[in-house]
């Protein structure tokens, strides 16, 4: 995480509800990449879309719309690497609000703005 590397870069995994994902979003400060360890993925980037299976990577850049579906009927594993460092903790905040269902969209608004993305 970025207390490891000095705010340089996260790097963590983390795994994605069955048909979850993060809702369309843009990082301000971080660039990030993605890499499928299990599963298959839809990645929308920009206005673009890309499919992931296992061992497929996609680079989400800052300043862009992303978002990423976990397309099959069970929980999925992807890393992430953040830089700079600070995508680990909007993770481990929104891990619990994924995996209760379908989140308040205002919630998950408060912690995309806490995390200086939109």
């Amino acid at each position: 995480t970025g207390e490891d590397t000095g705010g340089a870069s996260d790097y963590f995994i983390v795994e994605v509800a069955l048909y979850g994902g993060p809702p369309l979003h843009v990082y301000h400060k971080q660039k990030v990449t993605i890499h499928v360890l299990y599963g298959k993925f839809k990645v929308r980037i920009g206005d673009d879309i890309f499919y992931c299976n296992e061992g497929d990577f996609a680079y989400l850049p800052s300043k862009v719309p992303n978002a990423f579906l976990n397309l099959t009927n069970e929980p999925d594993e992807i890393i992430v690497v953040y830089t700079p460092s600070g995508g680990h903790k909007f993770y481990e905040e929104l891990g619990p609000l994924m995996h209760s269902g379908s989140p308040d969209k205002k919630v998950v608004g408060q912690l995309l703005e806490k995390f200086e993305m939109t």
